[in-house]
């Protein structure tokens, strides 16, 4: 706490003030997290001080909020693109990133607890830039980060917000990839890697974690055939969590010609177990299009799900018991995009006119029902 409060007060973040009588002051509180490894085991401990957001009023304390995030299907493409080429993606980690932005608007929060000032109890905090919870924190960080990559003449993707590239003028180029705080950043020349590396430390407070070896919960080995992307960890810690880490493995996620319906059985399963469930699997899907179809079908009976979809559901988990290792493997190709396309007209595992498949080259993945009843 006294790292994070420290980071604050170097940063020029806020200012002790006295409390003014026509103002909303906030309230904050402390937030703790443990950072692990991509082995399971304990990185380090943080503290972050958060502002309560959900007390802000709208048109006071607040106007635009949006900030672009980046999708999975733009990272598995870079990693394509990197194994393609057989370049190096490293990680960047900014510390205290929402705290970089100056505010237009005009904010006051509380003292901390555990660290009210002797004999300035009733003063309280102005904030000149962002803290952690705002609403309009996540925005104030993008502006402020975008408007760094495009002072320094790298190009934003139209289609993607979160991607830029930049070229270095003698036929190299470097990707960088934001992901909110994390910086993923690869090119085809080591010493562009490391001036880039060297000038953003220049300008934003940061922590170079080397090699990217665990990013959003996905496990990532490079090695010079390719990057091998899973997440092992994550699929074991959901069987323990449903207790099913000393189960029989089954070798599909569903039973042939198993058929479901919304009137599958009277006996209701707990819903927020089944939403728990079904929402770990969708996003195992970020590494495992196996698991795509059964996590969408097992999604459409959210609202009131049977103990016969949750027994579906443990089934698929069965599967993830003997297959939690599985993920996707880039490798060296022509880099030949390609795309395939299935259906099944009158499906057999669901009362549904038809459904629709489509995967392209192993970065995108999608399943859906369709609406009108199939002629073919």
């Amino acid at each position: 706490m006294k790292e994070e409060l420290a980071m604050i007060n170097k940063n020029g973040t806020w200012e002790r003030t006295s409390k003014p009588k026509d103002k909303h002051v906030i309230g904050v509180k402390w937030v703790y997290k443990t950072k692990l490894n991509p082995d399971g085991s304990i990185h380090k401990h943080k503290a972050k001080l958060v502002v309560k957001g959900y007390s802000q009023m709208a048109g006071v304390d607040y106007g635009d909020t949006f900030a672009p995030v980046a999708r999975h299907e733009t990272i598995r493409l870079i990693v394509a693109l990197e194994a393609q080429y057989g370049w190096k993606i490293f990680h960047l980690d900014v510390k205290s990133a929402f705290l970089n932005e100056v505010l237009q608007e005009e904010i006051y929060v509380v003292q901390p607890d555990s660290f009210i000032v002797v004999g300035h109890e009733e003063k309280v905090y102005r904030l000149h830039k962002a803290l952690y919870g705002l609403k309009q924190a996540p925005r104030a960080w993008y502006s402020r980060i975008d408007s760094h990559f495009l002072q320094i003449n790298s190009r934003r993707s139209q289609n993607e917000p979160t991607l830029y590239v930049k070229d270095c003028g003698n036929g190299k180029k470097i990707v960088v990839f934001l992901y909110v705080d994390d910086l993923l950043i690869t090119s085809d020349g080591v010493d562009e890697i490391e001036e880039f590396k060297n000038s953003m430390l220049q300008v934003f407070e940061m922590t170079y974690l080397g090699v990217m070896r665990y990013f959003l919960g996905m496990e990532v080995h490079q090695i010079d055939d390719g990057i091998f992307l899973s997440q092992k960890k994550y699929a074991n810690d959901l069987l323990k969590k449903f207790k099913l880490e000393n189960c029989n493995p089954v070798s599909t996620p569903l039973a042939v010609n198993e058929k479901l319906s919304k009137a599958d059985g009277d006996a209701k399963a707990d819903v927020t177990q089944y939403r728990s469930l079904v929402g770990s699997l969708l996003y195992l899907t970020a590494t495992r299009p196996d698991l795509m179809f059964c996590s969408s079908l097992l999604s459409r009976f959210m609202h009131s799900p049977s103990l016969t979809h949750f027994g579906v559901g443990k089934r698929v988990l069965r599967y993830l018991k003997g297959t939690a290792d599985f993920g996707i493997w880039y490798s060296k190709s022509d880099g030949k995009v390609e795309g395939f396309v299935d259906s099944d007209w009158e499906t057999t595992l669901l009362a549904a006119p038809a459904l629709l498949a489509c995967r392209f080259s192993l970065q995108a993945w999608r399943y859906s029902l369709e609406r009108r009843l199939a002629g073919a």
